[in-house]
């Protein structure tokens, strides 16, 4: 089992010490699979959290055991700071009641920013809890908390849209602070995804998936290390940092395909342990 390079109390102290900072850095913290915190002079974005264990024990003793490869980063319930919370799409490692229902009762009027199309199933599987939904899609942009958010296209591992054309999976370029951040959620590459980008103007940070597209998995796949480096570069990111590995035995890869392809093309990169903090200062870079 991988031990977080931080947990628990140590994480949480990291990440309170910055909190009241008036400085423009940015700083970063991976939480395992696709969840990152963010936070900016004080305000906390929470991506795509996945914090309990309800995958290994709904899927115990079936065809695709979720067997857990990193020890559990923190509590849901202890982050009790946070602005605004993202689920770029409707699977349970981006939708996690035993995630979100702690966080709900800890951070009161707390904003979930999800795909428009997905707010329905979101409600039933949150409970009918008193949510306040910031649903969005390809293209559209909303303020949430002073946080804007823009949709983008995600293939995971086809476009699937609803009755009403409404992207089912998304990614979100958000805007905090003078910082632009793009999480892609789960994705493949496909034919709107670098157009959409460039839309939306020069990117920081680029968070995005490497654990790859393998049939045998028998779950929808992501893109790979290759070409996440690729995506980042042709989109002129000033960063990218891998994501969707080392959490489940069956579903993960190594970063070191990533680095390599980071590494040809002259892309800047930042390959984070669990737990780890990455601080950009604004007029200095990383």
């Amino acid at each position: 089992m991988i031990t977080p390079v931080q947990k628990d109390e140590e994480l949480l102290n990291d990440i309170l010490t910055t909190a009241e900072d008036a400085s423009p850095a940015l700083r970063l913290w991976w939480l395992g699979q696709s969840g990152f915190l963010v936070q900016v002079q004080g305000r906390h974005l929470l991506f795509d959290p996945y914090l309990s264990d309800s995958l290994t024990r709904k899927y115990e003793g079936t065809d695709k055991p979720h067997v857990r490869m990193t020890e559990l980063v923190i509590s849901p319930e202890r982050l009790d700071f946070i602005d605004v919370v993202t689920s770029s799409h409707n699977h349970t490692d981006h939708l996690d009641a035993e995630t979100l229902l702690p966080l709900l009762r800890s951070n009161s009027d707390l904003p979930l920013v999800l795909p428009e199309a997905n707010e329905m199933f979101a409600r039933d599987r949150l409970q009918n809890t008193d949510v306040l939904f910031g649903g969005i899609d390809t293209g559209v942009t909303r303020e949430v908390k002073g946080i804007s958010f823009t949709g983008i296209t995600a293939a995971h591992n086809e476009i699937d849209r609803d009755e009403q054309g409404r992207s089912r999976y998304l990614g979100f370029v958000a805007t905090i602070g003078h910082w632009r951040i793009y999480h892609s959620g789960d994705t493949l590459w496909h034919e709107h995804l670098v157009e959409e980008l460039r839309n939306v103007g020069p990117i920081d940070v680029m968070l995005l998936p490497i654990n790859g597209n393998k049939p045998e998995r028998h779950v929808a796949g992501n893109l790979n290390g290759t070409e996440a480096a690729a995506l980042a570069k042709v989109c002129r990111a000033s960063t990218v940092i891998p994501c969707h590995y080392d959490m489940f035995t069956f579903n993960t890869e190594s970063p070191v395909e990533f680095e390599s392809a980071c590494s040809r093309l002259d892309q800047a990169c930042k390959v984070l342990q669990c737990g780890e903090k990455l601080t950009i200062e604004a007029s200095t870079g990383l």
